[in-house]
């Protein structure tokens, strides 16, 4: 997300950083460019105008001007107006009074409601180690109540069960009685939701919100929908007011101007991002950490959030020792690519690293594309537990066999081998510099290094 903004903004503070000493007039050209981009990026009018406003006024003040580092001081000043305007102070859920606590989950049809739903029960159980029970409350869409039913089966979820003729406000008292009797924290109710804003569904809501009284209202949105999301978050903030926004599909949202007007227009904070389609790929939403990235300083942080989650800390550190030994096995491979894959998009990953933006072509050029991957773990599996401790037994009949039981070429299977070797001399030459970086490769921090990730963890380039 963001990142046509992104390179507009660094762009328009690359000049300001290179000139020195600024003008007033440097500070309102560079504002103008802002201002076309935040626009472009589909952010509301008149939340750009007031942004603007308010970065200008703090820009021209003598304290910047007269910095030694006025470039600097300007992209602070934007940093933390987008910070304000984002929402200053993370929110967590609001699920730690009596128990159950009811989470009503509201909005249109195809936002991914249902989906989000199991997410934030998964995140729930997962991080917080809540008792969720989830509950459907949409009885008009078919085959949804089922939809939350696999979802839940999928993922080790309870889901209330569904008694067909049920009514949704029925289905929900029912859901807090169990809730109550069976000791669960947190009651999920998975609203119906509508192509389009009508009365009827505003008044179900109103009726559902009544019955159970929840401690949050969470409207799920559609980040690709741009400013028609913001309206959605308008129109139901105002009919039933709600306490918080979850906004999904967000990697696919370049842009980015739904989340930057969302808050600023209904004043409702921003809880959660959909970063992808598993069940873990839920972020909770942070202001700091999404200007940072705006201003491409990276997301160190959810990096190491998102591989804390994933990887075993121990397994990494023991596979790190014996790669800097030159002790690094096709298995030692195979673990990290499946690791790594845990994580999510491998491109969004290193989008993640502070200062990647300006290596776009490299990254573009690097062989991170998910299916390849997947590939390249299915050819390492298909060997035998000899041949992925030695690969110099894998002569042209076994490379043959290989590429068969894993759906590739030859040419597959000879070009990861390369990859292997050439991995393996890398490691090797670190062992001896003491872990100061992959030659030919961007200082990444200590042992060559994402930031965050534990060490061995490095993404297999081709």
């Amino acid at each position: 997300m963001f990142e046509g903004l992104s390179d507009k903004l660094g762009g328009v503070f690359d000049k300001l950083t290179k000139r020195g000493a600024l003008k007033e007039s440097d500070i309102s050209d560079a504002m103008r460019e802002v201002r076309v981009a935040l626009l472009e990026a589909d952010v509301a009018l008149p939340v750009v105008k007031d942004f603007i406003a308010k970065v200008s006024e703090a820009a021209v003040g003598e304290n910047v001007l007269r910095s030694v580092t006025p470039g600097q001081q300007v992209i602070k000043v934007v940093h933390d107006h987008l910070v304000e305007m984002l929402g200053a102070d993370a929110e967590p859920l609001r699920v730690q009074g009596n128990p159950p606590n009811a989470v009503l989950m509201v909005g249109l049809q195809g936002s991914g409601k249902t989906t989000t739903t199991a997410k934030v029960a998964s995140r729930l159980s997962r991080l917080d180690k809540k008792k969720v029970l989830m509950a459907s409350l949409d009885i008009y869409r078919p085959a949804a109540q089922q939809q939350l039913q696999q979802l839940g089966d999928q993922n080790g979820l309870a889901v209330l069960p569904i008694v067909f003729g049920e009514q949704p406000v029925a289905i929900a008292k029912r859901a807090m009685h169990v809730g109550r009797t069976e000791g669960y924290d947190v009651v999920m109710l998975d609203t119906a939701g509508r192509l389009h804003i009508d009365q009827d569904l505003m008044n179900e809501v109103q009726q559902v919100r009544d019955a159970v009284d929840p401690g949050e209202t969470l409207l799920v949105t559609d980040a690709m929908a741009g400013q028609d999301a913001v309206n959605v978050a308008k129109e139901f903030h105002d009919k039933v007011g709600i306490s918080g926004i979850v906004l999904t599909r967000v990697d696919g949202d370049a842009r980015g101007g739904a989340a930057l007007s969302m808050k600023a227009v209904t004043g409702t904070p921003i809880k959660f991002l959909g970063v992808g389609e598993k069940i873990d790929e839920l972020d909770a939403f942070d202001a700091q950490r999404v200007a940072g990235s705006i201003l491409g300083q990276g997301d160190v942080v959810g990096l190491v959030e998102r591989a804390a989650q994933v990887i075993d800390q121990k397994e990494a550190e023991k596979t790190a020792k014996k790669m800097l030994k030159g002790q690094f096995t096709l298995d030692d491979m195979a673990n990290q690519i499946g690791q790594l894959r845990k994580m999510g998009d491998l491109k969004g990953l290193m989008g993640m690293m502070p200062g990647m933006g300006k290596l776009k072509k490299q990254i573009a050029g690097a062989d991170l594309d998910e299916k390849k991957i997947a590939r390249q773990e299915a050819i390492i599996r298909s060997m035998t537990p000899k041949e992925r401790k030695n690969p110099k037994l894998i002569n042209g009949s076994r490379r043959k066999r290989i590429a068969a039981g894993s759906g590739t070429s030859v040419t597959d299977v000879n070009r990861l081998l390369k990859q292997f070797t050439q991995m393996s001399k890398m490691m090797k030459k670190m062992g001896k510099m003491g872990g100061k970086g992959m030659p030919g490769m961007p200082d990444l921090g200590a042992g060559g290094q994402m930031p965050g990730l534990p060490p061995g963890m490095m993404p297999p380039f081709k």
